[in-house]
């Protein structure tokens, strides 16, 4: 262990598997922690900046490379010749015949293929011109629908060049919000993968007035039939389009203010939302994350795999790129050694990449958790017991605020290679990451796990966790590209001058911050961006932060009963109840679901006459109380809300899983609901927790 010299503080160092890191703070250890970030002027509501941010802020990466066209030219400019995008070759498809006789379609993939810097840009610069050539003015729109792959990115690159802002949409959305997603944004042209052209876009043609050119990325054009007023390219021809374009049109080149993306959020609760990123909130944001990322460069691989329509993904995909890090793409599909789609005794695309960085949801966690889990079961007896001695004795190291690499490569070298064996740094977005998931992962990959918090409308994560802190709901401190503030809620208990830490709703304020929304205003109540007198946009998350002693940040409530799943998914809690209502075992009901958990729970005041005519059928007596308490009855209403939940036609990830029966009403005196009767959240989740740990399978 050795000290550096470092903002005038002498910081302790020690190694976690080759990477330097500060191991003083980490967050379970109860001791006074080091300065990381500060409040402004000593107010407690802040706002709160990184000790290392910059007067200002961090706005680029790179001097003068304030544009993602720029700053990827400035990466190729340094590493022509290195590798930059690699797909996995496939060879084939076969039938594998699983012992209970079912047949499942497996891949036959070959190795990866590499192009270099150089390669895609020339490719870029190709597609460009053919897009050029088809008449679309700069500044128009060009929407990319399709799945994560080595021809989006070129293709959002050569729109980049071309200033033509990408409109970004999940594969996963329905065919009414990809056809409102179009028209709002008025898209004329759109990339797209052959599956999807069949599935999805071709029912839409009729809906969309100004789409006029689709491009599929595949090599060969599907059997869609073709439509007045719609021309149909694969990718290959608009390069080639390009290449052959004599009279090559110059690029206007985009400035940072001018929109680079419009980002469609995913929409479970209604249509999505388009929110509107510029170049220079693209380039800080990068900047931003790059900035707590030791050591990032031209020797690490990335596997990209997540939904690049996220801003978790593209933003790392963008980092990766303004660095000069390889990319080598995967799908869920095909990620593991066991994933769906590799045949038996194949390997997956972690086992052949190896990649040093990855970027994953809470749910991606809880899979690998499971594969280790399979994996050690398949051990022998002594194996087993030394797994387990290991863990646990690297686990107490980690709480008690040291890190010992003890059996590292001995006992959890077999288990690292799941990844690959070479990750040095795993990233967690998306939704929080459960504690123990989190140790878990850390220990048994042998690496840092880094938390990152941030929405689509701060251009991805605003905070970023050390690698070592770790506690439920800690994310870190401001990244120093932006800056944090609290702002007080009455309703919920919440002020700023909250003893021992001040709380409040988190503000974001920076050049990460979004433009705003596609043609809301405001006025509509939907915005939550807001300007200060200098000019700085700030965006109400809507999530409500407690500042520990260091200036990090700890996620403690959320305002909006939205809430996202384990897995991405957003459950309006309020639209699910008013569903589930229409039950007639139902008197009232209050949904609730966990961030860390993968499906949704009720608590439900059952209709007396109703539940008791259940249980008459079923010759079940007793007080009213323990009629509540009886399984059999708790089974019913379950099935009877999930029947009422399709008839409303609810998402699966809407509907509960369990339920709790409540044998007392919810009244105003009790102070559950309101004088209104409307439910108060955060005391009904306070009075049933212990029902809720059980619920989610806790003691």
């Amino acid at each position: 262990m050795h000290a550096d010299e470092q903002q005038g503080q002498i910081i302790e160092r020690e190694t976690w598997d080759g990477m330097e890191v500060d191991m003083k703070d980490l967050a379970l250890q109860m001791m006074t922690p080091s300065e990381r970030a500060r409040a402004l002027e000593g107010d407690p509501s802040g706002p709160y900046v990184a000790v290392d941010a910059p007067p200002g802020l961090l706005r680029v990466d790179f001097p003068g490379a304030d544009t993602l066209p720029r700053l990827f030219s400035q990466t190729v400019q340094r590493y022509p010749k290195a590798d930059c995008l690699g797909t996995r070759e496939l060879i084939r498809e076969e039938n594998e015949t699983q012992p209970n006789g079912r047949v499942f379609k497996k891949l036959v993939l070959g190795e990866f293929r590499w192009q270099s810097f150089e390669v895609i840009s020339r490719r870029v610069t190709a597609l460009g011109l053919g897009l050029a050539s088809l008449d679309i003015e700069p500044g128009s729109p060009v929407a990319i629908l399709c799945e994560t792959r080595a021809e989006w990115i070129i293709a959002a690159l050569a729109c980049f060049q071309r200033k033509y802002p990408v409109v970004t949409l999940y594969v996963s959305l329905g065919e009414e919000a990809i056809a409102h997603g179009l028209i709002q944004s008025k898209v004329s042209h759109l990339f797209t993968s052959t599956k999807l052209l069949e599935s999805k876009v071709e029912g839409i043609f009729g809906q969309v007035p100004t789409l006029r050119h689709v491009f599929c990325v595949d090599p060969v054009v599907s059997t869609v039939k073709p439509t007045p007023g719609i021309t149909i390219y694969t990718m290959v021809e608009v390069e080639a389009l390009g290449a052959q374009y004599k009279e090559a049109v110059p690029a206007i080149e985009p400035k940072p203010e001018d929109l680079a993306v419009i980002m469609y959020t995913s929409g479970s609760t209604g249509l999505p939302k388009g929110v509107l990123l510029s170049h220079a909130n693209l380039v800080a944001a990068s900047a931003g994350q790059c900035s707590r990322i030791p050591g990032l460069g031209c020797t690490d691989t990335y596997v990209g795999y997540l939904p690049l329509a996220h801003v978790l993904e593209l933003g790392a995909e963008l980092s990766c790129l303004a660095y000069g890090c390889r990319i080598g793409y995967s799908s869920p599909l095909t990620l593991t050694d066991q994933s769906s789609k590799i045949r038996k005794g194949a390997r997956g695309d972690l086992s052949l990449l190896k990649p040093t960085l990855m970027a994953a949801v809470p749910e991606i966690f809880e899979r690998i958790k499971t594969s280790v889990f399979e994996r050690v079961a398949g051990m022998g007896a002594a194996q087993r017991s030394v797994f387990h001695l290991a863990f646990s004795y690297r686990r107490e190291q980690l709480l008690q605020g040291r890190n010992s690499t003890l059996f590292s490569r001995i006992v959890f070298g077999r288990v690292a290679t799941l990844l690959g064996g070479r990750l040095r740094l795993l990233l967690s977005g998306g939704a929080p990451l459960a504690l123990e998931t989190h140790i878990f992962i850390s220990i048994c990959m042998s690496c840092p796990v880094l938390i990152g918090y941030g929405l689509t409308e701060t251009s991805g994560a605003c905070t970023i966790t050390n690698g070592k802190e770790m506690g439920a709901g800690r994310v870190g401190v401001p990244l120093p590209c932006c800056k944090v503030r609290l702002q007080d809620w009455s309703e919920g208990g919440y002020t700023s001058q909250d003893k021992p830490n001040p709380r409040g709703e988190i503000v974001v304020g920076g050049p990460n911050v979004a433009l705003g929304y596609l043609r809301y205003s405001d006025s509509s109540g939907l915005a939550g961006f807001e300007a200060d007198g200098e000019g700085e946009r700030w965006f109400h998350t809507g999530d409500v932060g407690e500042v520990q002693a260091d200036g990090s940040i700890k996620i403690i409530d959320r305002k909006k009963d939205l809430v996202k799943l384990q897995a991405g998914e957003y459950v309006a809690l309020g639209k699910v109840e008013v569903a589930l209502k229409t039950c007639p075992l139902v008197d009232n009901i209050c949904v609730y679901a966990s961030s860390m958990q993968s499906y949704v729970v009720a608590f439900v005041v059952p209709n007396r006459a109703g539940l008791l005519g259940v249980a008459k059928t079923r010759c079940l007596d007793g007080s009213w109380q323990e009629l509540c308490a009886k399984s059999e009855l708790e089974n019913d209403v379950l099935q009877a809300l999930q029947e009422a939940a399709q008839k409303a036609k609810l998402q699966k990830f809407e509907i509960p899983k369990k339920v709790l029966l409540v044998s007392e009403p919810w009244t105003p005196e009790s102070g559950l609901v309101t004088d209104a009767y409307k439910l108060k959240r955060k005391e009904l989740t306070s009075r049933f927790r212990p029902d809720i740990e059980r619920m989610y399978g806790g003691k």
